[in-house]
């Protein structure tokens, strides 16, 4: 979880310190970053990578010269983003002594805000970034379901049945945004039968925990449809400190494109 630009070793941490706030990050970061565990995962590339390519060019020719052909190659550039949290020098140095109860709050909830920034920016897009969602693109209909969660079941088939009639294969796989995830895992259908193991018969795939996504989203797992270029990979970096605190940030940069948008549909409340 490092790198140069992340000018880590001028912060006043240990060796030891380091390897606890990433032990921390990597714990909080992991179980929520739902969409690139559901798509295509490319990187991570580096810090220095900008861009990915497209492969195509632009329409217009912009050659100076007669008899010369000029076109411009489109890229999707990649978006920085970077969370700012503070750890106090005093709860660092506790770490240090062997505290098992170091204060990580400000990390923890930095953690979340990344979490649902990359999950809103898979599955909803974010426009300034040029980036379109999962949702967004779908030209599907999106299955309403409003309070009835015991139904989930059939939306799922239906969403199921819609990918199998446009032609995309599964497995499938489902993601659910907070809410939905709870209601899900919480009811048992009739015989006592578990909604979320039902679920999964009918997708062949996972069931997933995407913190920022509204209402859930089926999509294929065939790969190929939805791909997300990696290039600093999530990382903590250091900014400033003080007397009392230091202050630390998460950051990496990304692209996500959606390259079949028939392979998903959604469902929203």
């Amino acid at each position: 979880m490092s790198a140069g630009h992340l000018l880590r070793g001028h912060a006043p941490i240990s060796e030891k310190a380091w390897g606890l706030i990433d032990e921390e990050a990597k714990a909080r970061l992991t179980p929520g970053l739902a969409g690139r565990r559901l798509v295509d995962f490319e990187g991570p590339k580096g810090w220095e990578h900008s861009a990915t390519s497209l492969g195509r060019v632009s329409d217009e020719e912009i050659s100076p010269l007669d008899h010369v052909e000029g076109r411009v190659r489109r890229v999707l550039p990649l978006v920085e983003v970077r969370a700012r949290f503070v750890v106090s020098r005093a709860e660092l140095a506790a770490g240090d002594r062997g505290a098992e109860d170091v204060d990580f709050d400000e990390l923890d909830a930095a953690a979340q805000r990344v979490v649902v920034a990359e999950n809103t920016a898979v599955f909803h897009g974010w426009s300034d970034a040029g980036i379109d969602g999962i949702a967004r693109q779908s030209p599907h209909d999106a299955i309403p379901c409003g309070d009835e969660v015991d139904r989930y079941p059939s939306f799922v088939a239906r969403a199921v049945e819609t990918l199998l009639r446009n032609g995309v294969g599964g497995p499938y796989a489902l993601a659910l945004g907070r809410e939905e995830y709870t209601r899900v895992i919480e009811i048992a259908e009739r015989g006592g039968v578990l909604l979320f193991d039902h679920l999964r018969k009918i997708l062949g795939g996972p069931i997933v925990w995407a913190p920022g996504v509204d209402g859930g989203v089926v999509l294929s797992q065939r790969g190929g449809d939805f791909l997300f270029d990696s290039g600093q990979d999530l990382a903590v970096g250091y900014e400033s400190h003080d007397a009392e605190n230091v202050t630390l940030y998460l950051e990496e940069s990304f692209s996500f494109r959606v390259a079949s948008p028939e392979a998903a549909v959604a469902i929203v409340r």
